[in-house]
């Protein structure tokens, strides 16, 4: 059962970027429309330090969302139950606004790979992710959201869709979703499905984040479109048209820039987080 313990506000429904410490400063001094940070979980889970130090400042001035990348939510093998443990205390002592994970898998047996992985939308998987889910949401003592994947293949023997794989990991768990606007797009390209239309089959009455980010463009072997989600550039026309989109359908939600790799000095990052904020700005409450 998740605890009782007191927890923040809610993230806003405002604009947010991941946090980079070279912008420690910028952000303090002059945050522009950004009013929540997303930091990942596994760079925070020391024991001291400047990162815990600034990030305990951060938190008194921004909401901040914890986004995990190393739980495997999706491995056939049980959880790390040390990698639990180190998130169940990050989590006791920051009192995050919100926690999120992938829907994807990164470990076999004992070897981590730098990955997040894809996996089949079968009625196994999805019965092993919602007991992982379940037993996240319990350790932690709070709800946490699950992000949609960017995919690069499609898995014959599924049997579902994503969008109503997802929702029904959301009925069975109680969890929330993160709806990364770039991952469905980078999908759509990849696997040559329309992006509208997978917003528009999409359980958005669980939706606690949307997510923006790059991607680098590729060909494949037979020379289509590859894209990658590499988080290592702006947003693409394309991407903020999706967003426009999806917002007529989930209404204000809190947005965030993520820029994880060749990352720009902070006005670069801020222009982003302006045009964040006037997507926001557009849509009727």
């Amino acid at each position: 059962m998740l605890d009782a313990t007191p927890k923040r506000a809610p993230l806003p429904n405002a604009a947010g970027v991941g946090y980079k410490p070279q912008h420690f400063e910028d952000l303090i001094r002059d945050p522009g429309p950004v009013e929540w940070l997303e930091i990942h979980a596994e760079n925070y889970m020391g024991d001291g330090g400047r990162p815990l130090a600034q990030l305990r400042h951060l938190s008194e001035k921004f909401a901040i969302s914890v986004h995990g990348v190393g739980l495997s939510i999706g491995s056939e093998g049980p959880l790390d139950a040390d990698h639990l443990a180190r998130l169940k205390h990050l989590m006791g002592w920051l009192n995050p606004a919100s926690f999120s994970e992938h829907l994807a898998w990164s470990t076999h047996d004992s070897a981590f790979l730098n990955d997040l992985l894809p996996l089949p939308y079968t009625q196994a998987t999805l019965t092993r992710i919602a007991d992982h889910i379940d037993q996240v949401q319990n350790t932690v003592g709070r709800q946490m959201l699950l992000e949609n994947p960017s995919s690069y293949l499609a898995f014959s023997e599924s049997t579902m869709s994503e969008p109503d794989f997802l929702a029904e990991i959301a009925r069975r768990t109680g969890c929330g979703l993160l709806l990364d606007v770039n991952n469905v797009f980078v999908s759509a390209t990849n696997l040559n499905f329309t992006p509208q239309d997978y917003i528009d089959a999409y359980p958005v009455e669980h939706v606690g984040e949307i997510h923006l980010g790059g991607h680098d463009e590729d060909t494949d072997d037979h020379g289509a479109p590859l894209l990658i989600d590499s988080h290592g550039r702006a947003v693409v026309d394309p991407v903020w048209a999706l967003l426009d989109h999806t917002l007529t359908r989930t209404g204000p939600k809190p947005l965030l820039i993520e820029w994880d790799t060749d990352v720009p000095d902070w006005p670069v990052l801020r222009a982003e987080a302006d045009r964040a904020a006037q997507a926001l700005a557009r849509v009727p409450v």
